[in-house]
């Protein structure tokens, strides 16, 4: 199975013995390693390696630094039950880590792993001990009687709406792999979505829900977050079974028997569930009317789900990659924007079209006016302190947040075919996914862009200093660009970003049909050890769980570049990222294992992308378990790299992911100003290129 450690893409162990190979520090591809020691007294540590050596190394500096998967040892090394972490050469951290830890953590995927390669199905029941041992940050609460509401309403919100009738989940790779089990007529179910997770599902109307895996991570993502939403709707049967009023109660409701329930009962109901008023707020307001009818359920019956994988290859994600680039392919041929100039980008699809487009400035008035009317509980007010001048928030902000409900709203689809008509007239074009991999693409030729339409912040005329001095100087460059007027050729390829390891098999899809790649620039969630949510992080070294191979890069961002743009939080540059392998797969002591590393972002796409960067720079496969240094190769091979993290959880603090809130309005400031980051780089090396 791709993503296992030690694997490379596909390939066997890559490292020996936990010792950096042909991919050292530098770039050095030679094969061979430089053992040359020299003494500190004559030459003080010149890296951060060197600087982290162990103390007994002291004496002598050896070059190249083995990565953090030498430092972690073998897998079983990091454990808890009272165990400390311990390094390959044996010496512990200072502070032991008591409780689950990692090895809890690993002995979780391994279970799921090993047994999802039953020719059957597999009980989810089964995998609950495993869940529970590892102690999963994002389930604290897994073994209270209360109801997690934190996990609950995480899993609730990566999971489609079916889930309260389903018993059966079966996940393929391909609708060959369906249909060789015998589900034949997947064409006739319903589709299905999840509003916090972008997965392929599909139902039959009565008990089994079908899903499209793009990656291994879609199993590290999708199996925990149905074994921990499982564990908390069995919660709630106890709940009811011991409290036989309640469950009649909530009957009566979910058939509509009698008056509308008061708030007095409402709260009633609430408090005998054991929830909080926030989390029961939040629960009546994501099941709104199904509020009743599924929480009978949950009196009705307890959840025993079963769950089965048809097959899965590293070449079966290879093949879904593959085809999701051929509808690309065929536009970039129709639109005669094949063999361009290509800048990569991995963001969203809305805030890179917003910013380029105008469709929302030129519908100010009217969006102000739906907002209004409407009465948006968070918009109005913001709407009122900015035309009272008491806001720091730019209007395009406000403009961009108000148009997803400006056009999301009933009786508007001849409005969005207006809007999806003008972002093609200005270069912008939409392909939606419609294949394994469910992430869609922007294709942007950037001679067609206007720039009288951009925002603002592209235009020019920001005042950039901050804290008393000039920032942004290579930004400065990009005002008023003008693709047309300058002759540009150049295509702009955003996707809408994938969950882990698609990351790797896309990019390198990329890598492979497009020759003249002139940057790659990654805009993605993380959560933040040493932050707070809103902020936002750079990093320049990435530790990839996947592939156990720590990266160094020079990230083209840095406080800077987006100082001008970030008003609500804190931008934390000079970081170092963790990529892991999913959200459910980190508890207590493995967080606090990476921080006292330093490692200070937490994430799910870095690691997967930079292997696929290493392998269009250098002749061969990602390696596993080693330094990878990519300054050398990246500035030889001509590709600018930014990678930039939104600070959307903090792991330290129970209630502060996005189970338990929404990134609301001023969590957006964090996403456009990198928007605007990445937008601003990439005109300044057009601009600079078209000056060669």
């Amino acid at each position: 199975m791709v993503g296992e450690a030690g694997t490379g893409n596909g390939g066997g162990p890559r490292g020996r013995g936990g010792t950096p190979g042909r991919f050292a520090p530098g770039g050095v591809m030679s094969g061979q390693r430089d053992s040359t020691t020299v003494p500190v007294g004559e030459r003080g540590p010149t890296s951060e390696d060197e600087a982290n050596l162990p103390i007994d190394r002291l004496g002598t500096v050896e070059t190249p630094a083995p990565s953090l998967a030498a430092q972690l040892g073998p897998m079983s090394t990091a454990g808890g039950n009272g165990e400390t972490f311990a390094r390959s050469d044996g010496r512990s951290l200072e502070t032991p880590i008591t409780g689950p830890a990692k090895r809890e953590v690993d002995l979780y995927v391994r279970t799921y792993s090993t047994l999802l390669q039953s020719s059957g199905a597999i009980s989810v029941s089964s995998l609950e001990p495993a869940h529970i041992m590892a102690a999963a940050s994002l389930h604290a609460g897994a073994t209270e009687p209360a109801p997690d509401m934190n996990a609950f309403m995480y899993s609730t919100q990566r999971l489609p709406a079916c889930i309260v009738d389903v018993r059966r989940i079966v996940l393929a790779q391909s609708l060959h792999d369906f249909t060789r089990a015998g589900y034949t007529q997947l064409d006739a179910w319903e589709m299905q979505s999840a509003p916090g997770r972008r997965r392929r599902w599909l139902y039959d109307g009565d008990a089994t829900l079908a899903a499209y895996i793009a990656s291994a991570s879609d199993l590290d993502d999708a199996v925990p977050t149905i074994v921990a939403w499982q564990i908390e709707w069995n919660k709630f049967n106890r709940l009811f079974a011991a409290d036989p009023a309640l469950a009649a109660e909530v009957a009566l409701l979910a058939e509509g028997v009698g008056v509308p329930p008061s708030e007095e009962q409402f709260t009633s109901i609430g408090e005998r569930l054991l929830l909080a008023p926030n989390d029961w707020t939040r629960l009546r307001s994501v099941w709104g009317v199904r509020l009743w009818p599924n929480l009978a359920k949950m009196a009705a019956h307890r959840k025993r789900f079963s769950i089965q994988l048809l097959g899965g290859s590293h070449n079966g994600y290879a093949r879904s990659a593959r085809q999701w680039w051929n509808p690309i392919a065929a536009r970039l041929h129709q639109l005669g924007l094949a063999d361009r100039p290509l800048y990569f980008v991995s963001s969203n699809t809305h805030s890179i079209a917003n910013v380029l487009s105008g469709t929302a400035q030129r519908r100010r008035d009217d969006i102000v006016a739906s907002i209004r009317r409407t009465g948006h509980a968070e918009l109005v007010p913001e709407l009122e302190r900015i035309e009272r001048g008491d806001s720091r928030s730019p209007w395009e902000n406000w403009l961009y947040f108000a148009a997803r409900s400006y056009f999301a709203a009933p009786g508007m689809a001849e409005e969005r075919e207006r809007r999806n008509a003008e972002e093609q007239a200005a270069g912008i074009h939409t392909i939606d996914p419609t294949g394994a991999v469910d992430v869609g693409v922007q294709i942007i030729d950037v001679a067609k862009l206007d720039p009288e339409c951009f925002d603002p912040r592209l235009r020019g005329g920001i005042d950039r200093i901050v804290d008393g001095a000039g920032v942004d100087a290579d930004g400065r460059n990009a005002d008023g660009f003008d693709g047309r007027a300058e002759g540009s050729d150049a295509v702009i390829i955003n996707v809408n970003y994938p969950l882990g390891l698609a990351a790797y098999y896309l990019l390198s899809q990329t890598g492979i049909a497009v020759e003249a790649i002139q940057g790659i620039y990654v805009l993605g969630k993380a959560a933040t050890l040493n932050g707070r949510i809103g902020d936002v992080m750079i990093s320049n070294v990435v530790y990839d769980e996947h592939s156990n191979n720590t990266y160094w890069f020079d990230n083209c961002f840095d406080y800077a570049s987006l100082a001008p743009y970030l008003l609500f939080g804190d931008l934390l540059d000079n970081q170092k990222a963790v990529t892991v392998k999913g959200t459910y797969l980190q508890n207590q002591g493995y967080l606090d294992f990476f921080y006292r590393e330093a490692y200070t972002v937490v994430e799910m796409e870095a690691g997967p992308y930079l292997s696929a960067i290493c392998e269009e720079l250098f002749p061969l496969r990602y390696p596993a378990g080693e330094a990878v240094n990519l300054h050398t190769a990246m500035t030889s091979g001509g590709i600018d790299l930014g990678i930039l993290h939104y600070a959307s959880d903090t792991p330290y603090t129970r209630a502060q992911t996005l189970g338990a809130r929404g990134l609301d309005f001023y969590g957006l400031d964090s996403t456009y100003a990198s928007t605007i980051a990445i937008l601003r780089r990439i005109f300044d090396r057009e601009r600079a290129r078209l000056a060669k």
